[in-house]
């Protein structure tokens, strides 16, 4: 009885404490953060230019059009330069409309951008037919500052020639639509980008294509810039940009292949029930059978040793399971065994150091158009055009890291401001990238750094490129860009895709 008299005395004194509370919270206003001055003391940014590639054109979605050239990372630095002066013009050349493309007459010649189609679940191309016309100049503007040339590589800025419209009646082109656009006064587009006397400039992704066009053909059909090459026309792009003490920022070269356009479908991209690998397995055993002797007469016949003999029967046998499978690919560099079996072509199931590339998603799977009875990736295997090997892609990556030394050694050279666009994007493709609240990645489609191309940044992607660069200004010059009040550019005032009623 006690003891329940207590507790009714201390709920009594809860009620008559709570009694005596006042409900009325008082407003939790937001606290002001000072405002924090832009400081570029020794910086000129009386005429800024961007000279790059496709990434400094803005190139998002496959193409280029309206909204993604004013998102273009090049166009964000510029309005940041405008708080240090607000004379500064930036002038773009600008396509016709946002559905990005050109077309020749009627004829399409340039494709569309892409939009992520809900009904899919996959990028599809506007069916709008583009409104930009090749080799007409772009009529918004009559002097531009990004010269930003998709498709350009590290060579073609010193090729005259590549801004005349004439250069592209004839094959293979000797100019580019893009540098056409902006009806150049100079015969380069080095020329050019010096005519316009920068006092301050920006050098991106000058290599990126040097390697891309070989990557992106499975490494066919083109072929990888080489170092004395890449390196004459780099050093000559650097030296005349900075011969009348300009300031700048440069930017090295990713790997390509950690881009999702190489990493969005994976090696045992092919599943398979258990009846359906018996049957594929049964396919393949004359084959299989085939390469064991083949070897063994080489082997008889002292042109190999048994441990290459037996290395390379493991790397071409091919050999299903239920469930996911590795993809039938060709291979060159496997030795070549037509000469003792016609049927002992070169191919071998892909490892995971292979890439297969985006564009083999629609065949994969699928009959073969050579032959409809085959599958590509099972009994057809995947033509070089669809694969980057392993072998290439260590091709690829070598030459990235020669071109990057001598980007990086004209970087302290110079003392221009440097930005390690490599190891961004590896930290994009492994961890991800912060940025005010969200975490960008690589992953296809949906990570937020990568456009729907699978290769070019996303507006938002740019956006934290352009901070990149500010912050990189702000560690050589000792400007502040990074910590002013509106010095950096926010996330969300950058989409990462766009609706297909923006046209």
């Amino acid at each position: 009885m006690i003891k329940n008299r207590f507790i009714g005395l201390l709920g009594l004194t809860i009620v008559l404490v709570s009694c005596d509370v006042n409900n009325e919270l008082k407003e939790i206003t937001a606290e002001e953060q000072p405002v924090v001055a832009l400081q570029t003391t020794g910086i000129d940014f009386s005429t800024y230019v961007a000279v790059g590639a496709s990434f400094t054109a803005g190139f998002t979605d496959g193409a280029v059009f309206i909204k993604g050239q004013e998102n273009s990372f090049p166009n964000i630095l510029a309005t940041k330069f405008t708080m240090a002066n607000p004379n500064l013009v930036f002038n773009q050349p600008l396509m016709n409309d946002n559905i990005g493309g050109m077309v020749s007459g009627n004829t399409t010649v340039l494709e569309p951008r892409f939009y992520f189609d809900s009904t899919t679940g996959a990028p599809t191309r506007l069916s709008s037919a583009p409104t930009t016309q090749i080799g007409l100049p772009a009529s918004n503007a009559s002097s531009f500052h990004n010269l930003g040339v998709p498709g350009a590589k590290s060579f073609h800025f010193l090729a005259p020639g590549y801004g005349d419209p004439a250069g592209l009646a004839v094959i293979p082109q000797t100019a580019n639509p893009y540098f056409v656009r902006m009806a150049p006064t100079q015969a380069t587009l080095l020329a050019e980008a010096v005519s316009k006397t920068p006092t301050f400039f920006t050098l991106s992704e000058v290599g990126g294509n040097d390697v891309l066009g070989y990557a992106t053909n499975g490494g066919t059909l083109d072929v990888i810039t080489p170092k004395a090459t890449f390196e004459g026309a780099f050093t000559a792009i650097i030296d005349q940009l900075t011969a009348g003490d300009a300031k700048g920022v440069l930017a090295n070269v990713p790997y390509v292949t950690d881009l999702p356009y190489f990493t969005a479908v994976p090696y045992n991209a092919i599943p398979l029930d258990a009846a359906t690998a018996t049957a594929a397995n049964e396919g393949f055993a004359a084959y299989n059978g085939g390469i064991q002797l083949a070897f063994a007469g080489l082997v008889a016949a002292n042109v190999m040793t048994q441990e290459q003999a037996d290395a390379e029967i493991a790397k071409r046998t091919i050999t299903f399971n239920e469930g996911q499978n590795a993809i039938v690919i060709l291979d060159e560099n496997l030795t070549d065994l037509t000469g003792i079996n016609p049927a002992l072509v070169n191919i071998r199931q892909a490892t995971a150091q292979d890439l297969i590339l985006l564009t083999s998603r629609p065949i994969l799977g699928q009959p073969s158009e050579a032959d409809p009875t085959k599958i590509n990736g099972v009994s057809a295997p995947l033509e070089d055009k669809w694969v980057l090997t392993s072998d290439e892609v260590t091709e690829i990556k070598t030459a990235t890291d020669e071109y990057n030394t001598i980007i990086s050694n004209a970087a302290t050279a110079k003392g221009l401001a440097f930005v390690d666009f490599k190891k961004i994007l590896q930290d994009a493709s492994s961890t991800g990238l912060v940025f005010d609240n969200y975490i960008l990645n690589t992953t296809f489609a949906v990570g937020g750094l990568v456009s729907l191309d699978g290769i070019h940044l996303t507006s938002r992607g740019y956006a934290l490129m352009a901070n990149k660069m500010l912050e990189a200004i702000d560690a050589t010059y000792g400007s502040n860009f990074a910590t002013a009040t509106n010095g950096l550019a926010k996330a969300d005032n950058y989409p990462t895709n766009y609706s297909p009623t923006l046209q």
